[in-house]
């Protein structure tokens, strides 16, 4: 098959370069670093260097191609710390483009990273910005299939408490205890959409995806016995006291609130219910697994202060 892939090569989009080309597929990676060529073309793949933002350059890149991966990455759309940006247009934008794209290139398979929380219009926070997305891409003619992919939280989210581990000692957010909730790995995501890539496409399917369930106790412990710090805890604060520590840090307002109540539905266990209606086989990497990579990550830090 001819495929295109959004996403550069990230935590999802370089694995799944490689398990794509390893079956035998030809593959054109989009990204919007020039810096990039050498690394896509070590993979086997094929760059295309331009902008998600730009309705021409991707419908010229779709074209021709069996089948599509479609992705909106936060740090693509801009820093979570400016102030000026709106994530939700933004986010929308994307999506509107992407649809015009589609439309005009005659590709008809599409496979879409969406997320947990995409099922509903409240109580996501900022997880929201999904449920819109999928909604504007279903505007596509019917005989565009599309499997919306929904991953879990990332386990390599956990590295933005790296800082925090490092200095503090401490994992410190909103909720917490030893309510188990799903996490997933980016191999296990890339793995998903590599072999759903090969099998049929047939109009609008939702499909989540998880690799392990675990409590946030679970994390701090298991974090902890790899980085050699059996000390390592999870704490909770208080909402108020999250935001405050985030507005104060200079994290955009409409961020700093909705990861508040994506936090608020995490603890209560809403952000779940349509995933534990629709439960998938868990993958393979599991968070021993995880904090192996984040010990050898953590030990590197350490060592070069």
């Amino acid at each position: 098959m001819n495929i295109v892939i959004t996403g550069s090569l990230g935590n999802i989009g370089k694995p799944l370069t490689k398990l794509l080309v390893a079956k035998g597929h030809q593959v054109t990676v989009i990204s919007s670093k020039p810096e990039r060529i050498s690394g896509i073309k070590a993979l086997g793949a094929i760059p295309a260097i331009g902008s998600i933002k730009d309705t021409k350059f991707l419908a010229e890149t779709f074209t021709g191609a069996d089948a599509v991966y479609l992705m909106e990455a936060w740090e693509g759309i801009g820093n979570l710390f400016d102030q000026d940006i709106d994530f939700m247009e933004e986010f929308k934008k994307i999506a509107n483009n992407y649809v015009q794209a589609v439309q005009k290139s005659g590709v008809t398979k599409i496979i879409h990273l969406s997320s947990i929380g995409a099922h509903s219009d409240q109580g996501t926070g900022s997880l929201l910005v999904h449920h819109h997305v999928e909604n504007i891409l279903r505007t596509l003619p019917e005989n565009v299939s599309i499997k919306f992919i929904r991953p879990v939280g990332f386990f390599s989210n956990i590295y933005r408490w790296l800082p925090m581990i490092m200095s503090q000692g401490v994992i410190t957010q909103s909720y917490g205890g030893n309510q188990k909730e799903p996490w997933v790995s980016p191999y296990d995501i890339a793995s998903t959409i590599s072999y759903e890539m090969e099998q049929t496409f047939n109009g609008r399917t939702v499909q989540y995806v998880a690799s392990d369930e675990v409590s946030p106790n679970d994390i701090a412990q298991a974090l902890g016995q790899a980085i050699g710090n059996n000390d390592l805890q999870w704490k909770v604060i208080s909402s108020k006291e999250l935001l405050d520590q985030m507005l104060s840090a200079g994290i955009n307002e409409w961020i700093a609130n909705g990861m508040v109540a994506m936090q608020k539905a995490q603890g209560n266990g809403s952000l779940y219910e349509d995933f534990y209606l629709h439960k998938p086989k868990l993958g393979e990497t599991k968070l021993k697994d995880f904090a192996k990579e984040f010990a050898e990550v953590y030990h590197i830090q350490k060592h070069s202060k």
